[in-house]
């Protein structure tokens, strides 16, 4: 990995303040997390948590420095994630990077996304998903939000997240970063295949990156045996709802039915 020059980066996480089992905030577990990050030197991070309109931040929180809490115009993920990216983006940070609060980041996650960012416009990471036990689940390949980081330029050029979305709109958000034709690095662990010929036989998600996510998408390896991203499924996750609901899951259809109107494909 190559060091990194002088530069900042704000973490942007969508937050309903809920609380974990252990009764701490999800997001003041989050920032802990994402602080205790491998650092490359001159590199700062700051944070923009953004949360519903009418949600009031914890106290304690909003003392902490480089925390910063920006109330949305809505209540929907969408609608906080924009408001949280467009203070980060107005303040001149040079990175974005987004991060569910119920998802954390390994230890090298921030050092070897720059890295590689030095050579792409977009990186996106594969992650282990856990229970709230904390039990291993499985690895899914699937680009999640919590996995990506990019420039605030770039930020500003592909534009914030579409918030007619309710399920897939990070499959939207993709779809229009691969028409921008930026070049785009997906991280996956140590051992997993990155030819398309080889994913489609056996992880058939990142063949899905790889013929799906635009015309520079690549698989690059790190060295973790794992991946870098750490991910809760839970009762309260969205992917949980979709499963047993019928009327999100009838929603979630008529959105893919939108990307594939709209992009031709579903976007990865």
């Amino acid at each position: 990995m190559s060091k990194s020059a002088e530069r900042s980066v704000a973490v942007v996480i969508p937050s309903r303040l809920d609380k974990s089992g252990n009764g701490r905030f999800f997001i003041e577990e989050a920032i802990e997390a994402a602080s205790a990050q491998v650092v490359p030197p001159g590199v700062r991070m700051s944070f923009f948590i953004g949360i519903d309109a009418d949600a009031i931040a914890p106290a304690f929180l909003e003392r902490s420095p480089n925390v910063n809490f920006i109330q949305s115009h809505g209540r929907s993920q969408a609608a906080a994630i924009n408001a949280a990216a467009a203070a980060a983006s107005g303040q001149d940070h040079d990175i974005i990077a987004l991060l569910e609060d119920d998802d954390r980041w390994e230890a090298n996650f921030l050092s070897w996304s720059l890295s590689f960012l030095e050579e792409c416009d977009f990186v996106s990471s594969n992650q282990l998903e856990i229970d709230a036990e904390g039990r291993c689940i499985r690895v899914n390949d699937f680009p999640t939000p919590s996995g990506w980081i990019m420039s605030a330029d770039l930020w500003r050029n592909v534009g914030p997240f579409d918030e007619s979305f309710r399920w897939h709109l990070d499959n939207e958000w993709l779809g229009r970063l691969g028409a921008g034709q930026a070049r785009r690095v997906h991280l996956v662990e140590a051992t997993a295949p990155i030819t398309v010929e080889t994913c489609a036989q056996v992880r058939p998600w990142l063949a899905n990156v790889l013929t799906q996510g635009g015309p520079h998408s690549t698989l690059r390896r790190h060295l973790s045996s794992r991946p870098l991203l750490r991910r809760t499924v839970h009762r309260g996750s969205g992917m949980f709802r979709i499963a047993t609901d019928p009327a999100a899951a009838a929603q979630s259809q008529n959105e893919y039915q939108q990307l594939a109107a709209r992009y031709g494909r579903i976007p990865w």
